[in-house]
């Protein structure tokens, strides 16, 4: 079998740059699908229950797909399943166009769906390659450059949309347009990926033609399970998603809870959340390595989130909600972080434990629907109060500790 081209990691800087682009895209197609949404509730007349449909074709793909994901990358190496990923995003955003022509909701959530499963390919292939190709100590510091792109484009996506809609009175047919450029640049990057100077890497130990070569905790090895920290560390991750994407959807809410329906510019505490995230991002780019070890910063920020949480709960309303902003940065290092942590020592099975982290990007999901879930069960009228919110917002609590629990003990467990 043909072998993986070794990259210089003294000189990963221009494949670093490229794969940027590839988690603006990630993000620019999770922000663009997260801005349709209520506007598909709208024109679909859905009930909540069926609204929850849509975050289930985006995050389903996670599960279902992760596995084969995988396995694809095993095969065609991290290079040509970011190629890959990229075709498939370009189909799922291109369904949009006669979703909205034929106002077919189920269309739409195929779209999703298969934009779910591009993207699903895609983090199963960049997430290990940004942590394979410099060294291994300051993979969290690469990943939070990633984050900064990342989150960047989730913002840059709504003004895309702002040039081609009217983001007051959205129309399904208005979104056509956009949804061909999205297309089309999408397939030009796919193009450009082939020839793009991205170099295969292997992760120390992986040897992708025998079932023996590999050193370290893989040696002795013959299932991907029989790795406990990388187990805990999917735990983690899907923990990790779920208290990231909570207060993005949660903000408004609770804002509108704390300060009525009337109050003025309620959307202006959706910016404490990512803005909270990327001052993280910025944090670790400068801390990690030099000054603080990977494992330390999800210690930390693991704490930072416990605290967060309370001053969440346990502050009044109009106090606590600035605590949101605390919350995204305690959430920022924790993707980064947890990656390196969970993947390393995995050698020849470095791919199969990649498609099993990203699986655990369904907690984006769960844990929201669990949220949402614990309002309903404590409200006792038709609005939610803000003690409903506290009472739910509780959630927080065990899921830093968990997370705190993988930085102490779980990420070093290997038998």
């Amino acid at each position: 079998m043909k072998k993986s081209i070794q990259v210089n990691r003294s000189n990963y800087l221009l494949p670093l740059a490229i794969v940027s682009i590839l988690f603006f895209v990630i993000g620019f197609g999770i922000g663009i699908s997260g801005f349709l949404t209520p506007f598909l509730q709208d024109a679909f007349h859905l009930s909540t229950s069926q609204s929850y449909l849509v975050t289930v074709a985006i995050f389903s793909a996670f599960v279902i797909f992760g596995a084969p994901a995988g396995a694809i990358i095993k095969k065609v190496g991290y290079k040509n399943g970011m190629v890959i990923a990229f075709f498939i995003m370009a189909l799922g955003m291109f369904l949009f166009i006669p979703s909205s022509k034929y106002l077919s909701f189920p269309l739409f959530l195929l779209a999703l769906f298969i934009g779910g499963i591009g993207n699903t390919v895609l983090q199963a292939s960049v997430n290990p390659y940004v942590t394979i190709i410099g060294p291994k100590e300051s993979a969290a510091m690469r990943m939070s450059l990633m984050g900064i792109m990342n989150k960047s484009a989730w913002w840059l996506s709504s003004l895309f949309l702002g040039i081609f809609l009217d983001l007051k009175n959205v129309k399904l047919e208005d979104v056509t347009l956009p949804f061909y450029i999205v297309t089309g640049i999408l397939l030009a990057l796919g193009v450009f990926m082939i020839w793009a100077p991205l170099p295969e890497v292997k992760a120390e130990g992986e040897e992708d033609d025998n079932t023996d070569g590999s050193t370290g905790d893989a040696s002795s090895k013959s299932s991907i399970f029989q790795f406990p920290h990388l187990l805990l560390g999917v735990a983690a991750l899907f923990v990790y998603v779920g208290v990231e994407t909570l207060p993005m959807v949660s903000i408004i809410g609770y804002a509108k809870a704390v300060f009525g329906d009337t109050a003025r510019n309620l959307d202006s505490f959706s910016v404490y959340v990512p803005l909270g995230l990327v001052i993280g991002y910025l944090f670790g780019v400068f801390m990690i390595p030099k000054y603080m070890s990977q494992s330390t910063a999800l210690k930390a920020f693991s704490f930072i989130g416990i605290g967060a949480a309370l001053m969440l709960i346990l502050l009044p309303g109009e106090l606590g909600i600035y605590a949101m902003a605390l919350i995204g940065f305690a959430n920022s290092l924790m993707w980064p972080a947890i990656w390196p942590l969970a993947i390393a020592d995995l050698g020849k099975f470095t791919k199969t434990g990649a498609s099993l982290l990203v699986m655990g990007i369904v907690g984006g999901a769960i844990i929201p629907f669990i949220f949402g879930f614990i309002i309903d069960m404590v409200k006792t009228t038709e609005l939610i109060t803000v003690a409903n919110y506290k009472s739910a917002f509780w959630i927080y609590i065990p899921s830093y500790l968990y997370i705190l629990f993988f930085a102490v003990k779980g990420y070093k467990i290997r038998k």
